[in-house]
This record gives C-alpha cells, structure tokens and sequence, in this order.
C-alpha cells in the first residue's frame, strides 16, 4: 500500500500534473453547469406550455368563438408540441441545442410548418455546444497527453532510467503502476463532478454507470496510444509533439473528412426544399379548378366524400383539403428526407467503431435521447398529433356540424409519450 501511496504523492508533487488536474475539474464543472443550465431553460420554457396555451386559446374563443365554422377554429388555432430533455440530456445536448424542442402546429399543411421549424440543416450539425461530451470527447485527449506524454521518458531523461532498471521488480510494473495511477486520477476529475451532477438530476444508477464506463474505455484508449508512443524511445517533446498530431487527426481531421464522405455518399434533399415544394403545391392550388382539388382529396380520403358538394363561396373545406393534399404531394420527399439522415446517422454509427470520438460522441447522445434518432421520433410523434388535428376538425367540417366555443377546449392534446412514426 505504501508503494501506491508514494506513487500518488509523486503524482501530485508535479505542478505540471496537478495543474492540468485542477483545470481538468474546473472545466468539468463548468461543461457540466453549462449543460444543465440549458436543459433546466428548456424544461422552464416546456412548463410554460400549459399556461400559455389557455392564454392563447381564449383569445381565439374571443375574437371567433362566435362564428360556429371549424375552418375558422383550425385556421387560427395552434396546438403546442414539446419534446422533454431526458435525465441525462445536460450530459450531452447534442441535437438539443440546434433543433427545435418546442413547435405550435396548426391542422393545416404539416411539412411546411415542421420544416420552417428547423432552422439549421440537421445533418450538418456538429458537436454543438461546450457539454460534458464535448469535453470528455475533445478536451480529455489533451491531458492525457499532459500526463503520459512523458510517463516513460522523463525517468531516461533525467538520469535514472538504468537505476530502475537494475532494481528488483519489472520496470514495467512500475510504469503501469504509475499509468494507473493517472489514469485513475484523470477519471477521479471527470468522474466524480459527473457523478455528483446525475445524480442531482435523477439520472439512473445504470445510467451513470454507463457513462462512466464510456469514460474510462475512451480515457485507456488515448492512454494506449500514449503508451505506444513513449515505448518509440523518443524525447518528452517529441512525444508530446506526435501524440498532439494524433490528437488532431484521431479528434478533428478524420471525423470532418468521414462527415464529408458521408455527405457525398449519401445524398439528402434539404428540408427546405420539401417546405418550398409543399408551399408551391399550395399557392398553386388557388388555380386549380375546386372541383379537381376536392376529387382528388376525396380519393385519397374516402371517409370524407359524403359530405354536401361546394357552393360558389369560400368554404374551409376546400382549404383544408387543399393543404393536405400539398402534404400528399411532398410525402415521397418527406420520406426519402427521414430515410436519408437516418442512413447517414447510421453510417456514422458504424463509423464510430473505427474512430473512438465519433464512437463516443453518438453513444453518449443516444443514452441521453439528444441524437439525430431522438429528434425525428419526436418528429413522428407531431405527425401523428397532426393527424389527430385533422380527424378531429374535419369531423365538423365535412359534416357541416356546428363549431360552438366549448369545442375549442375539447381538441386532442398532445403527449410526449407514444409511436416514434408518425407515417
């Protein structure tokens, strides 16, 4: 025991290492601080729906509870979506921190309005904001490298290498007891604030176990490059020097060039091009004669055609049903745009396996529910809400039933919870 204690004691008498300790625990307090205060801003904001939305929907029940016409009611009425941060999400915002987690939809054409709401190109994102993850997966390499670039070196450099050598016990048991050492340390730093943190946040026992393992397998990963480096016989420098180029091709270089790869390789249609192109159908459809409009709506939604022909006036019913079929005629689009981010997600998956930071980076997303997966489930789940919008309103509609003002309050609410699919 005392063997390990001096070992520890050597460790800290380091001011390079204990420094590189200390900084180490102040930026994984403030990574973990800055993730759970942008998760806690938008479970404040979520909280709010509830109040908001009365708000709302009062003042539509004023200014035209009295007109008795569901398209009016479907026309200026929004219905709030959300999607809840898990436990684990200020670990990892991921996707979180450049979509869209709240979106008010109204029953009218769906693609435009989902699509408007992605102010970003989602599988373009990169690693987003200054989390755990980003400092586990970015950040930690670099002290690694502080603290092994030299664990072989410096006894050669200073004189005392051939003394170890000649004295009884491995010289290789004495490196790895010191590599264990620091390895141990570094996991204390990033280990211990984390732990401290999910568990504060409600974050399960297995959970924080998880991330903890993804941890100390991504730290012995750096570790073993850094120990094939120093058993080269170089300089510290030189070590330093190489195991930082390793660094920025393992961390940075490769992971943009395979995006790109990926990018190329598999081709997506850009969300706004499905929102521009479900518009244009729309906009077109004031030209189209309404009865073309209304045959083909009625062939695709049969439940629908027994309702009273069209007169010569404005009739929501022509409206609505000209939206929909705008979201008809961009649905191939809408599915080929969710198959191919999810092909391009799963390639960089696999991808993963060979590049430990991507690895990391999509393991810790999908535990926390913030990845490209997460989004689009809740991506399905406003469909399907939408969907329940339309049957609800065109039960009125296409009836030609009454739209009194209580019929405001008794439209479907949406849940978080349920089908990831909305198709």
């Amino acid at each position: 025991m005392n063997v390990w204690k001096y070992e520890w004691m050597l460790l800290l008498r380091s001011k390079v290492a204990a420094a590189g300790l200390a900084l180490l625990v102040v930026l994984t307090i403030a990574s973990l601080v800055s993730g759970v205060q942008r998760i806690d801003s938008q479970r404040e904001a979520i909280s709010r729906i509830v109040a908001l939305q009365q708000e709302d929907m009062e003042a539509v029940m004023a200014a035209h509870g009295g007109s008795q016409d569901a398209g009016t009611a479907a026309y200026y009425s929004f219905h709030p979506t959300w999607n809840p941060p898990s436990p684990l999400s200020f670990a990892a915002v991921g996707m979180r921190d450049v979509a869209p987690f709240m979106l008010r939809v109204r029953a009218l054409g769906l693609e435009a309005q989902i699509h408007d709401g992605d102010a970003f190109n989602p599988e373009l994102a990169l690693a987003g904001r200054f989390d755990f993850a980003f400092l586990l997966t970015f950040l930690a390499p670099l002290f690694v490298i502080v603290l092994f670039h030299d664990l072989i070196s410096s006894e050669r450099e200073a004189g005392r290498g051939r003394l170890l050598a000649s004295l009884p016990g491995s010289i290789m048991a004495l490196h790895g007891r010191r590599a264990f050492v620091r390895l141990a340390a570094l996991g204390i730093a990033l280990g211990a604030p984390f732990t401290a943190i999910a568990m504060q946040q409600g974050v399960p026992v297995l959970q924080i176990a998880g991330v903890l393992a993804l941890m100390l397998v991504y730290l012995a990963f750096w570790l073993l490059i850094a120990l094939l480096v120093g058993w080269r016989g170089w300089s510290s420098g030189t070590n330093a020097a190489t195991l930082a180029a390793a660094w920025v091709t393992i961390a940075l270089v490769l992971p943009a060039l395979s995006n790109v790869v990926i990018e190329r390789a598999i081709p997506v249609e850009q969300g706004a091009e499905i929102a521009r192109a479900q518009r244009e159908t729309v906009n077109g459809a004031w030209d189209i004669p309404r009865e073309d409009t209304m045959k083909r709506f009625y062939a695709k939604y049969p439940e629908w055609s027994a309702s009273k022909p069209l007169g010569s006036a404005f009739h929501y019913k022509w409206y609505l049903a000209f939206h929909q079929n705008g979201d008809d005629e961009v649905a191939p689009m809408a599915a080929a745009y969710r198959a191919g981010i999810e092909r391009r997600s799963e390639a960089a998956t696999r991808l993963g396996w060979l590049l430990p930071p991507v690895g990391l980076q999509a393991a810790l997303t999908r535990m926390a529910k913030t990845d490209m997966r997460a989004h689009l489930a809740y991506q399905g789940r406003i469909r399907a809400y939408h969907a329940q919008l339309r049957h609800f309103y065109y039960g009125f509609l296409f009836q030609d039933r009454p739209f009194e003002a209580v019929h405001y309050l008794q439209a479907p609410t949406f849940s978080s919870e349920g089908a990831d699919d909305g198709r």
